[in-house]
């Protein structure tokens, strides 16, 4: 696992979108796509590339990490809409080379088996972002979540679904409660995870998930298994981590010929 504080928030957006678009660069199959405010910059960075110079998405694949069950097609708050608001509408991909969990299938463990099958046949996913939330969550597997866990349903936290009615006009009887998410196992089989946290609210999770235990109690702390994670904090972020300084030497010291 790679550390690294930048001076800001908008710095680690910019970095976390030069990294995505380096795979894309190299040919990435697909690569992983996550909602709220933490990849905002890395989308906004991966834009001005396309439009200044010359990135493509184009035979690109994108899978989301999951999507509220209920809300209607459309709804500004559901994640297919929110990824093509912020990011693949500005960009040449496809609509039909984004997916999403369906979260109005009839049958809702078929779809989260179906969404499994489609991961697996246009993967692999060469590039996974990911924010994190203040109780540890990845994706939307809440604490308790299962280490190798599938596309699934999940209950969402009294917590998450408070944190969320904002973008419900701050009424908590709009948000859903429960949604499909890809499971813990399934993002960790990207070849490469990316992780972006910034603010003073996401300290304490950043130092459980980098520092603390692999537990399903914080299930961001998966990433310390996986052979390549990357994860970008700023300042107030980092501010409950211990190694700080090494982390900060080992950036300045990177050898030449490793990139992130």
């Amino acid at each position: 696992m790679e550390l690294v504080i930048t001076d800001n928030a908008a710095e680690a957006g910019v970095l976390a979108g030069r990294i995505m678009a380096d795979h894309v660069r190299r040919g990435a199959r697909a690569i992983g796509l996550a909602t709220g405010s933490s990849p905002l910059g890395a989308y906004r960075e991966l834009i001005r590339q396309y439009r200044d110079e010359g990135l493509s998405f184009a035979g690109v694949q994108a899978y989301l990490l999951d999507e509220y069950i209920g809300l209607p097609v459309g709804h500004p708050q559901s994640y297919r809409q929110f990824i093509r608001d912020e990011f693949t509408s500005h960009v040449d991909f496809d609509d039909a080379s984004v997916h999403s969990p369906d979260g109005n299938a009839t049958d809702i463990p078929a779809a989260a088996a179906e969404y499994e099958r489609g991961i697996a046949k246009n993967g692999p996913v060469s590039v996974q972002i990911l924010g994190i939330g203040a109780n540890g969550h990845i994706g939307f597997n809440e604490p308790g979540s299962s280490l190798r866990s599938r596309t699934r349903v999940k209950t969402l936290t009294p917590k998450t679904r408070a944190d969320n009615a904002r973008f419900f006009e701050d009424d908590l009887s709009q948000v859903p409660t429960h949604v499909l998410t890809q499971g813990l196992g399934t993002i960790s089989d990207a070849d490469h995870l990316l992780m972006v946290a910034t603010g003073s609210g996401k300290a304490d999770a950043v130092a459980a998930a980098v520092e603390g235990p692999v537990s399903a109690f914080c299930p961001a702390s998966i990433l310390q298994m996986h052979p390549h994670v990357t994860v970008i904090v700023d300042p107030e972020a980092a501010a409950k981590l211990q190694a700080v300084e090494y982390y900060r030497f080992a950036v300045a010291n990177k050898p030449s010929w490793q990139s992130f």
